[in-house]
């Protein structure tokens, strides 16, 4: 991707295309926290346009340096990971995300405003 240092930075650049503005937002989210596939579009300015979202992070090449195991759906639930659902909670716990059960995080409590 000729926009590899921006994604990486959490940087919009003119000419970056859907997928590549999804992650460089994802890029964005912190340690700890989460955000859903849904906030990741909006801010995109493409209400309802989550599952794009889910498939720009599906074909994420930047993996872990562009943490798309921090997208999660709309309810905290943990869906879809290249790597499987048992590694993103892993990874997830290991960051410090609160868990309500085993399959859905707590998004009172780590959600992050882009």
């Amino acid at each position: 991707m000729i926009h590899e240092k921006a994604i990486r930075e959490g940087k919009l650049t003119k000419g970056m295309n859907f997928t590549e503005k999804s992650l460089a937002i994802c890029a964005r989210i912190p340690k700890g926290k989460v955000v859903t596939y849904g906030d990741i579009a909006c801010k995109l300015g493409s209400d309802g346009a989550s599952r794009a979202v889910g498939n720009a992070m599906n074909g994420n090449p930047f993996s872990p340096d562009v943490p798309c195991h921090r997208v999660v759906g709309s309810t905290g639930k943990l869906t879809g990971f290249a790597r499987g659902l048992d590694k993103k909670r892993a990874m997830l716990k290991k960051e410090g995300v609160p868990f309500k059960n085993d399959d859905q995080v707590d998004m009172a409590a780590c959600r992050h405003k882009l």
